[in-house]
Parts: C-alpha cells; structure tokens; sequence
C-alpha cells in the first residue's frame, strides 16, 4: 500500500527548499493557494512521515487513497499537497490528473536541473543482486562526493522518482536501482532518470510468471543499456547480459569472477577468491583500461555472490572517474545497509540467524543455500527455513523441488518449509536425502527449527517479499529454547 497514512514509505530529502510556484511549474500543476508558500525540504508519500513544510504526495493504494491524509498532513506541517483534486486544506495544492505522474515530472525536472551541474546518474538492474550492489557503490561514491541512493529496494515507479526527488544542487551522484516488471518499464523510468553509466548484472528467473521467458527478461533489462548515455557495465559471466553490448552506442564496461573479461574497453576481475567463516569473501581486483592495477579487497559483507556485486560497483564508480585505489579502499570499508538481506543474528540461545527475508528468487535462494555452507561452526549443522519465491507462473512447482535438492547437495541438514509450495520443497529436498517438514505456519515453523537446532547451528530465513519472513528471523532471534 502506497501514497497514504499506513504505507510505511517516507520518501527523503526533497532538492532545495523552493517556493509552490515552482513546485508547480516543474510537476506542470495548476496551483491552489500561494504561490509564494516555501514548500521544502522533504517529499513524502506516508502523512506520518510529514516533517515542517515537506510536500505530500497523495498517491491511490491498492486499499485507500492518499487523498484520505491531506488533512493529516497538513496539520502535520506539510508545506504543500501534490493532489488530484483541490482539498479544503491550508496549505496550497498542486493539482494534477494523476499524482504519480505528476511525481515523476517533478523529479525529471529536478535532475534535470541538477544535470546541468556535476550531477552524475548511475542506474543498476539485474535479476537479483541490485540492493547489493547499489549499496556497496553508494558506499564508494559517498568516498568522493555527496550521493543520493534508493533506501532498501525504492526500485520501482514509486521509488525511483522519490529516490531522485532528493537530488540537490550539491548532490554529485544519482544511484537508482531498477527493477522490472513488464516490457517498457526501465525505458520509462530512464526518462525521469537520464542515465550516464547503466550496470546490468544478471538475467535470471525472477518474474518469470509475469515475462514469460527467461528472454523476455532480458530484453527487460536490456533496456536500462540501450538508455545510457556513456557507459553500460555488463556482467561478462552472464551470456545474456554480455550479448547486450550489442544495445548500446556507450561505451562498455565488463566484469568478471575469476578471469579477465572478453569484452569492454575497461575491464574488472576478481583472482585468488577465499571465505572467513561468515562468508566474507577476500579477492584480487585487477582493473584494465582506465588504469592497470590491482587492489586486495575484504569484503565486509557474506556470501559468494557478492564478488560479482562489488565488482559491478567498481566498474560502475570507474566509469565515473573515481581513482581505483579510493574506490578500492571505500570498498574494503563497506557495510550491509539494507535489512534483511544476508543480515547475521546470534540469538540469545547462541543460534546464528542469517536473514535473507527480504525476497527470494532461484537465483538468490542458490546464492544463500551456497553462503550457508560455508557457514557451518565445529559441531554444528545447517537448517534452511524456506518459503515460497513468488511470481514463477507454471515453472513455481519445479523450481521450489530443484531449491529443495539443492538444498540437500549443499549441506542443509533439516528444511522446514513454508507456503503454497511448502510440499514442492519438502520432495525436491527429501529426494536428496535429507530431512525436510512442511510447516502449516510461522508458529509451527518456529517449532521445528527450535525442537532440533542447538546453540552451534546455523538457520538461513528466506523467502519472497510476499511472505514476510523476516518477522520470523526475529522470532528466532529472540527465542531462548
């Protein structure tokens, strides 16, 4: 739910302070009110998230409308309401026939702005991999200059005009995230956000339901290629995704995990992988093109998968002139930001929770089953606490029984599933031998995870967005038996 009292969104900082009139001209809105009111500096679309003089945007939820909260917000200290009708308010209204739409003028014209100053915008696609990503470069950049970045996943119509709505005139870069769920989709959403240095990490299966066909899904993304300006990164490990140097008439960048790439005029790759038991990946960066050197990085966060991801971001931030040596360095210091997404927990029981709640697809369910192995402590075992990946079309039932033996080939002693899929995962996994339940709740779930597991072992969480797992790793988290 979205664009109301109760939508948990709260948008950020709002360019500079402006006047209604302004506001106005750049959302193309006729105007109710003074012209002159300072409306600044936060956008939101949550009225509980209003701070003094933010715009509110009123955008229609799937279960109430925005408009429902002008009031709320008003009285909040909203400087001023973006809204498809007038309200009996009195702060001045920017009426639109469609807030959304409107929303996105407003941050076009914002960057628009921007753009004709050191503004620098980087967009991030992929199948998984995204929020990762767009951390770990936010991270980098913010080593050389003011960055805006996505909080968690804004990667959608929503979240990427509010995310770019924050751009000042001092702001020097633009990191949005891109996700994807329909042909045409990043093609619009490049029109609010003209991208200098598009990165595209992987074509997977996500969505599958909805494109259709693992192609159709890169033609999804080869969309945020084809939108860019100067450089595209592309994933050299990833057919799919090297084929779509073919999209563009910027200039390419690749990476690469365990060689040099085959293509790009500068190129990234990672030599010499080794693991700490959570995980944290150490490696050799070696850069070709703008510079000839290497680097040692330490990554700060776990799992495999995340070479690939930090890779993207140095590749990324080369193409925007960071020095590889500051890029390299901001790097090693990176953290996790985002919740729920490989978050480490020792629970009061000594139980190691890792939280990846936040989505799941076969990609990363593969990604976090591999981490989890490697994350297995003297004397313990390994339980997998999996719930459905969502929006799989025909294709659910076999990828939920493939998770399950994959599961079983990695090391995972006791799977404990949830979901309308529960039972796919329990017969790929008891085919591989090894023990598997299908819970009929989170109630249920919790049990079984706390009647075998033993202060040594570890518990992945994992599930789509959907199912709101993380509530569960919490529950764990907390439990002392």
């Amino acid at each position: 739910m979205v664009g109301c009292h109760g939508s948990g969104a709260d948008g950020g900082e709002l360019m500079d302070e402006r006047s209604a009139g302004e506001l106005a001209r750049l959302c193309r809105a006729d105007l109710v009110g003074d012209p002159g009111s300072r409306v600044g500096p936060d956008v939101v679309i949550d009225s509980r998230a209003v701070t003094p003089g933010a715009l509110f945007v009123a955008l229609a939820g799937e279960n109430t409308d925005g408009h429902h909260f002008v009031g709320q917000a008003a009285a909040a200290g909203a400087g001023a309401a973006l809204v498809r009708h007038s309200v009996a308010v009195d702060i001045p209204c920017l009426v639109v026939d469609d807030t959304l739409a409107g929303l996105g003028r407003l941050a076009a014209g914002v960057v628009a702005e921007a753009r004709t100053g050191q503004l620098r915008c980087i967009g991030i696609t992929g199948s998984s991999g995204k929020t990762s990503t767009k951390d770990l470069l936010s991270q980098i950049c913010e080593s050389v200059g003011p960055t805006v970045s996505p909080v968690g996943s804004f990667n959608n119509e929503i979240g990427v005009p509010l995310t770019a709505a924050r751009v000042d005139s001092s702001t020097q870069f633009l990191i949005s995230e891109f996700g994807s769920r329909g042909i045409g989709q990043l093609s619009q959403l490049s029109k609010i956000v003209p991208i200098d240095t598009a990165v595209v990490l992987n074509v997977g299966t996500a969505h599958l339901g909805e494109f259709g066909s693992v192609e159709n899904v890169a033609r999804a993304k080869g969309e945020l290629a084809e939108a860019a300006s100067e450089w595209v990164v592309l994933n050299d490990d990833d057919a799919l995704v090297r084929r779509m140097d073919r999209l563009t008439t910027a200039k390419v960048a690749a990476f690469s995990v365990g060689a040099a790439p085959k293509l790009g005029e500068l190129r990234v790759w990672a030599t010499g992988l080794r693991a700490d038991a959570l995980q944290r990946h150490s490696f050799t960066a070696h850069v070709s093109g703008v510079d000839e050197s290497t680097a040692e990085i330490n990554l700060q966060v776990s799992g495999e998968h995340q070479v690939a991801n930090a890779l993207a971001a140095l590749g990324a931030a080369l193409t925007q002139g960071v020095e590889f040596a500051v890029a390299a360095a901001a790097l090693n210091q990176a953290v996790a930001r985002s919740k729920w997404r490989m978050e480490l927990v020792t629970g009061a029981n000594g139980l190691l929770i890792v939280n990846d709640a936040y989505n799941a697809n076969p990609d990363s369910m593969r990604a976090a089953l591999s981490a989890l192995a490697g994350m297995r402590r003297s004397g313990g075992r390994i339980i997998a606490l999996l719930g459905d990946m969502l929006e799989l079309g025909e294709t659910a039932a076999q990828a939920h029984q493939e998770i399950g033996r994959f599961a079983a080939q990695h090391g995972v002693d006791l799977l404990v599933a949830l979901g309308d899929q529960r039972d796919a995962l329990v017969r790929g996994a008891s085919a591989g031998g090894i023990a598997a339940i299908a819970a009929p709740g989170r109630d249920e779930a919790i049990a079984e995870v706390l009647s075998f597991a033993t202060p040594d072992d570890v518990v992945l969480v994992k599930a789509s967005r959907g199912l709101a797992l993380e509530s569960v790793a919490e529950r764990l988290g907390a439990s002392e038996s």
